[in-house]
């Protein structure tokens, strides 16, 4: 059937009362054009997960970029996102960017100055004026297309830190919005956090929301000691994940909920038969008693020259264990066209060189790497097959790696060797191996203990950290989050008939990039 944008007064047939609208800065749709042609699938990942049984045929809307650049318009994607969005069972809103609001908003403010200043790694940030006025700009882009679909009974989820000034812009012409936030990444210390221009904008404009929530209690803490610094009269009330703070004479709820995976999803298919075969032919395929697995998104935050530098430091204080243990890492594509990533990739080509140069022997090669993404099924199998699983981050929101690294190896045994910089590891601390990841001798030290580990304590660490990430999984992280922040339980957003309309622009409005 052919699609088409709905009328207004169809618009307004379908706000019905109490949805769930989700915003992000991006849908859960992966668009590509080829030939002229553009193309959409349902994209993949923690939030998608999350969030789509939460939607799924209740009359919400997920609001966010569909990925496209300029040259692309509403009408190019139209047609694309309709049938996807009703296989979703939810309504994608699309927010049109140009090329110029991509630049300033998201690889400028959103991923040059908040995303390595809230990894505390302010070297690495870009204070360029002009990339604050695209901030602006672009949430206001967001703002318009949430006002023009959301009512007052509504409830309107806001995630992450390209999106923060989004719920002041809300309230400002509806009051009555209720809008919460959740921070996917870390929350920055007070020393850190002061050397940002607009800093004061930037903690006042999260402090509009009804209820701001962060992956931690050490970022909520950070970000109630900021806020004491601007706001000396600020005062805070109870105790445990949820605590009331007064400002003057209004009032926001402050949470810490860690966010995790669908565990028996993972577990599942950890455990399924191609899997388990396949996993075997991993063993075969790596040479060495033991196997370590990384896997990293190429980013500067997930310390992986670090994880390399402390592998090479293990072959060269315990010789013992040259051509007995592995490394195999797995890094995934991530801004490939931004300079600072390119020379990222290329200190991890030079360091991995460097190692297998120094320490290869004729049947033997320290290290293996792939670069690019893999099938969930290839992940699985990998997650199984190692026998360690080393994660270095200098500085992570939760990291989900860890995660679905213990729900995939079911009950074989396996070492989790996990940064303590990592938000994962506040939560997992007691089964895993914890380490500094700028201390290559600590490093060297884990995957030493890990290699030597008896069995038995690798299954009681492994019990723990399959029992903790179960219980807190990622419906526990929804279902708390809501009743924090909503005060209702998933099943309080009842099913609802949702016609087979694409949620574009009403009749008679601009159909231009921007909307």
């Amino acid at each position: 059937m052919a699609w088409r944008p709905y009328s207004r007064k169809e618009g307004n047939a379908l706000k019905q009362k109490g949805r769930l609208l989700v915003v992000s800065n991006r849908l859960p749709v992966t668009l590509s054009c080829e030939e002229g042609k553009w193309k959409g699938c349902p994209a993949s990942g923690g939030l998608v997960s999350a969030m789509n049984p939460v939607l799924k045929n209740r009359g919400g809307f997920w609001a966010g970029w569909p990925g496209t650049g300029s040259g692309a318009r509403l009408t190019d994607i139209r047609d694309i996102l309709g049938p996807v969005s009703e296989e979703s069972g939810y309504r994608f809103l699309p927010v049109m960017l140009t090329g110029e609001d991509v630049h300033d908003f998201y690889h400028g403010y959103s991923n040059s100055v908040l995303w390595p200043l809230f990894h505390d790694l302010q070297s690495r940030c870009d204070f360029s004026p002009r990339y604050w006025d695209g901030y602006l700009r672009s949430n206001a882009k967001f703002a318009r297309v949430v006002l023009r679909h959301a009512s007052e009974e509504d409830f309107i989820w806001v995630n992450d830190y390209q999106l923060i000034p989004l719920g002041a812009m809300l309230r400002e012409k509806q009051p009555g919005l209720r809008t919460s936030f959740f921070l996917h990444i870390p929350f920055p210390s007070v020393d850190v956090f002061m050397k940002m221009p607009r800093r004061r904008e930037i903690l006042d404009q999260m402090t509009r929301y009804s209820f701001v929530c962060f992956q931690t209690g050490r970022d909520r803490k950070n970000f109630l000691d900021c806020l004491k610094v601007f706001h000396p009269e600020c005062r805070v009330s109870g105790r445990g994940h949820i605590v009331k703070v007064r400002l003057g004479d209004r009032s926001f709820s402050l949470g810490s909920l860690p966010i995790s995976i669908d565990y028996q999803k993972y577990s599942s298919l950890g455990g399924t038969k191609h899997v388990v075969a396949r996993a075997k032919e991993i063993r075969q395929e790596i040479f060495g008693e033991k196997f370590i697995l990384g896997v990293d998104r190429l980013d500067y935050s997930k310390g992986i020259p670090e994880k390399l530098r402390g592998f090479r430091r293990c072959l060269e204080l315990y010789p013992e264990l040259r051509e007995r243990i592995t490394l195999h890492q797995v890094v995934v594509p991530s801004r490939e066209t931004v300079e600072q990533y390119q020379a990222l990739k290329e200190e991890i080509e030079l360091l991995i060189s460097r190692i297998n140069g120094e320490f290869s022997t004729t049947r033997w090669v320290p290290v293996n790497w792939h670069y690019g993404s893999l099938s969930r099924e290839e992940l699985a199998a990998m997650y199984r097959a190692a026998d360690m699983a080393l994660v270095t981050s200098l500085k992570d929101g939760m990291n989900l790696v860890c995660k679905e690294y213990c729900a995939c190896k079911g009950r074989e045994p396996g070492v989790l060797i996990l940064s303590e910089f990592a938000g994962a590891a506040l939560q997992l601390a007691r089964g895993a191996v914890l380490v500094n990841p700028y201390d290559a001798d600590a490093v060297a030290g884990a995957v030493m203990r890990a290699f030597f580990m008896d069995d038995r304590e690798k299954k009681e660490r492994m019990r723990f950290l399959r029992k903790s990430i179960a219980r807190q999984d990622v419906f526990w992280w929804v279902d708390n989050f809501l009743r924090a922040a909503a005060g209702k339980k998933l099943e309080d957003f009842p099913e609802q008939a949702i016609p087979s309309l694409w949620p574009g622009v009403a009749d008679g409005e601009e159909n231009a990039p921007g909307l």
